[in-house]
């Protein structure tokens, strides 16, 4: 008989069980990209476009395929742990701590282009990163599969927190 041990650290078969789920977490994930559009304006006038912002910041056009990219990543690894079966404590609370970071993911969007806030940003981005390691290790746990696909996104919010302190250090 194989031990609950065991069985995590197999391999999974890597075929997808549901389509349909595996679609679901996607869009899910992404539906918190979508709603964080609405709020951002960086264009030519807006309070983005006025502020200062360090020589590293990226042009515009690399966040929107970098976002997209991430909340696949993140779909995909968020459907690996619900397959595992949500009767599972671990499984439910790997899920929170998924949900808790996605919608500090969106929050984020709202209290720095909503209410013109890095300050509010980097407070949020700091919580936000802690949650991302706390779900990365309640993955690990059930799936290690699920978990690398979490560590671009890990790398990017590392990166925007980076960003989000240079940009409230040139703009206090």
């Amino acid at each position: 008989m194989e031990s609950q041990d065991q069985k995590i650290i197999l391999p999974s078969s890597g075929r997808v069980r549901s389509p349909l789920k595996l679609l679901a977490a996607i869009v899910i994930c992404n539906l918190a990209g979508i709603i964080g559009s609405l709020i951002t304006i960086t264009g030519e006038g807006s309070w983005y476009a006025a502020i200062e912002k360090p020589s590293f910041n990226p042009p515009g056009f690399v966040f929107g395929p970098v976002w997209t990219t991430l909340y696949i990543l993140m779909g995909i690894s968020v459907y690996l742990i619900w397959m595992e079966g949500t009767g599972r404590r671990d499984v439910r609370v790997a899920l929170t701590f998924f949900s808790v970071q996605l919608a500090l993911n969106a929050l984020w969007t709202f209290l720095f282009f909503g209410l013109q806030s890095p300050f509010l940003g980097l407070v949020e981005i700091i919580i936000l990163w802690l949650f991302i390691i706390a779900t990365i290790v309640a993955f690990y746990r059930i799936n290690k599969n699920a978990a690398f696909f979490m560590v671009p996104y890990l790398a990017w919010v590392t990166f925007a927190a980076f960003l989000t302190y240079s940009i409230w250090i040139l703009n206090g």
